[in-house]
Order: C-alpha cells, then sequence, then structure tokens
C-alpha cells in the first residue's frame, strides 16, 4: 500500500500569483521524471478555464519536466490503439480540474474508464478538486482508483487533499495549487493601468452557479454581466460567401471573436507573434494546442476592457491573478472556490473573497480605494 504525503506549505505568504506557482513546482516534483507521455482529456469545449489548465500543463510538462507529449486527445477522439502505438509503455497524464466527483460524469466515467484499462503503467492526475453528492459514487471511484498499483493524485484544496487521503488510501495523494498558475510570468500578460469600462461581472449560469450571486441579485448597478466571450462563438456563422478563400475568413472571425479592427489584430499577434507559439510545434496533433491558444486569447482581451471584475468562476479569480486585475471572488454551488482560494491565495491583495451578496459592494469600494497602490505591488 502506497501511503499518502501532504506537502508542507512554506513558511512564506502567498501573497503573490509567482509565489504559488512556485508552491506548485514543488508539489509536482513528486510527479518524477520521464522522457515522454499521454496527455488525455482534452477540453473540447468552450470553458475558457478549461483551457487554461491545459496550457499549463503543455509547459509545464515540455518547459519544466522536459518530456515530450506524444500523444492528446479529448473524450470524444481518444483511440486507444494510436495512443499504445505512440507511446509505448510510458506514463499517462489525465488533465485537472474540477470535475472529478459525481458533478460532471462524462469526465468522471473517462477517468475511470483510463485507470481501469491502463494498470501496467503509471497514471498522474494533475490538480483536480473532488466533490461527490453521493456516497455510493465515491465508494465506486475509490475501489476503482484504489485497485491501480501506481497511481499519483494531486488535488487543489485541503477539503480535497482531506476525502482524497481517506478514500484513495492505495494512492499517493499530494496537495497542489490549479495548473494554470504556471501561466504566471508568461510574456504580454500584465493588465495594464488606463482608462476602462468599468466592471466586469463573469457569472458562470450552470449547475455550478450559487442562485444567491445572480446577476439580477448581487445589487450593483452598471456592470456587464457576461460569461467567457468564448462562448459566444461556439456556432459557426452561416456560410453566405462564396468568393474563395472568404467562406474561411467569415467563419474563422465568427468563431473567434468579432470584426473589430483593434481585437482582430490583437489576436493575429497572439496567434503569431507571441513567444510561446512555437511550443505547439513540438506536440502531438498541435493544431488542437492552437486551438486552446486562442480561447486564452478570447478571455485574456475580455479581461483587458475592464477596470475590475467580480467572478464565481474559480477560473475568473485565477487569470485575474495571473493578469494582475483587481477583483471579487464569489463563492460557487459547493466548496470549490472558498476552499481553493483559503488553500491558495487569501492573501494576495487585490482580490476580495465574500461570501454573501451584502458584501460585494463593499468589497469593490476597498479595491477601488486600493488601486493605486496595488498596481505597484504586482
Amino acid at each position: 500500500m502506497l501511503s499518502s504525503t501532504k506537502i508542507e506549505l512554506p513558511g512564506v505568504s502567498l501573497a503573490t500569483p509567482k509565489q504559488v506557482k512556485e508552491i506548485l513546482h514543488k508539489s509536482l516534483k513528486n510527479i518524477g521524471k520521464f522522457e515522454n507521455c499521454a496527455l488525455l482529456d482534452y477540453p473540447n469545449h468552450c470553458n475558457v478555464g478549461d483551457h487554461l489548465i491545459w496550457l499549463g500543463e503543455i509547459f509545464y510538462l515540455i518547459d519544466v519536466l522536459k518530456t515530450k507529449i506524444s500523444y492528446t486527445a479529448s473524450i470524444g477522439n481518444f483511440r486507444a490503439e494510436k495512443m499504445e502505438e505512440q507511446i509505448g509503455s510510458a506514463p499517462i497524464v489525465l488533465s485537472g480540474g474540477g470535475n472529478l466527483g459525481d458533478l460532471w460524469v462524462q469526465e468522471q466515467n473517462f477517468r475511470e474508464k483510463i485507470i481501469s484499462r491502463y494498470q501496467d503503467r503509471p497514471i498522474i492526475i494533475l490538480p483536480q478538486t473532488v466533490y461527490f453528492s453521493e456516497p455510493e459514487n465515491l465508494r465506486k471511484a475509490a475501489k476503482i482508483f484504489n485497485s491501480h498499483p501506481d497511481l499519483t493524485l494531486f488535488v487543489r484544496c485541503h477539503q480535497s487533499y482531506k476525502m482524497a487521503s481517506e478514500y484513495f488510501y492505495n494512492c499517493r495523494v499530494f496537495m497542489a495549487p490549479d495548473m494554470a498558475f504556471q501561466l504566471v510570468g508568461m510574456p504580454g500578460l500584465q493588465w495594464q493601468e488606463q482608462q476602462k469600462k468599468s466592471i466586469l461581472f463573469l457569472c458562470r449560469e450552470d449547475k455550478e452557479l450559487n442562485p444567491e450571486f445572480e446577476a439580477d441579485y448581487i445589487g450593483v448597478d452598471n456592470i456587464t454581466a457576461e460569461d467567457w466571450a468564448a462562448f459566444r462563438y461556439k456556432h459557426p456563422m452561416p456560410k453566405i460567401w462564396t468568393i474563395p478563400g472568404m467562406i474561411r475568413v467569415a467563419s474563422e472571425a465568427r468563431k473567434q471573436g468579432n470584426l473589430l479592427p483593434r481585437e482582430w489584430i490583437s489576436r493575429q499577434l497572439w496567434k503569431y507573434f507571441h513567444p510561446y507559439t512555437d511550443k505547439f510545434d513540438h506536440i502531438e496533433n498541435s493544431e488542437l494546442q492552437r486551438k486552446s491558444w486562442n480561447f486564452m486569447h478570447h478571455a485574456v482581451y475580455q479581461f483587458s476592457q475592464y477596470d475590475l471584475v467580480i467572478t464565481n468562476r474559480l477560473h475568473g479569480h485565477i487569470l485575474c491573478l495571473i493578469l494582475g486585475v483587481p477583483h471579487v471572488f464569489l463563492p460557487n454551488a459547493y466548496y470549490k472556490n472558498e476552499y481553493f482560494y483559503e488553500s491558495w491565495t487569501s492573501q494576495i491583495p487585490f482580490c476580495r473573497f465574500v461570501k454573501s451578496a451584502a458584501q460585494i459592494r463593499p468589497a469593490l469600494q476597498d479595491l477601488l480605494e486600493a488601486k493605486g497602490s496595488l498596481s505597484t505591488m504586482y
């Protein structure tokens, strides 16, 4: 039986995103070294948060671990024979996020299928929040996880660590921040102090929404309430032009954003001239990885338009930290947001976590009054 090992937090306050990234690297050293791997569970959807995780995973594996990613796949396009041919007996890495449990069933079923099938090699699950609403589902997952002889699980908060240590007792369990913190310090991402629109409320509307924090109930006027901008473009525009080459231009413009010149120019610079774009050439299925890169641009450009952000999305919070954007962080439907904040980011000065809608306005006022001094601290 393998023992679970807890990473002790260092004796420093995690007052900057850079320090959180350092803790991430310290914990991930427990992965060990391997020459190549498969990275599975590509986020084949428009939720930008999962693409930030995926990009952080790619950059960590190739830049820090110096590992070749020989196979990548989403749940829908996973092909066992192709993976086995391309990676041999190398480890399988499963993407992190907030879907280890019974809230997002498709992802959990895929994870259990991979763990059950590939008992002949190490499997690493990158940082996840663990949440099961039904004890029977937790027991089922525990039986599958504990059957694997070499399974390493990273979790994103103290509550997830407590649960995983108790139930996944035959696994190596470690605490680590979210993989998107690998993006901290990337070129061209620091938020700039300038005249912008007022406040963005990045509000999720799915089953993780805490109804107390719907846009109509938070008591803040003159805000722009919307989810990730990328959600607007998941359905391609009808092909109405027939000039050769123009159909693709129109469809791409619709999928990747609007036709405003400033946004278009920004996107082209990001896609073709950012110093990180060459990294994708050395990864299997590079076009899939570039798709995530484009989704990241959606979010960076969206946030760059605002002075302040309110969000109930964990990766709204994390992207604000990466960019240096002052923001108010709200609970989601269960403990994910609150416990992540308590575990890693509660001492970062340009964020305020609130537990009731009545606290939002005072938190915004506090951030506005402090914004001048905060801009010199990042």
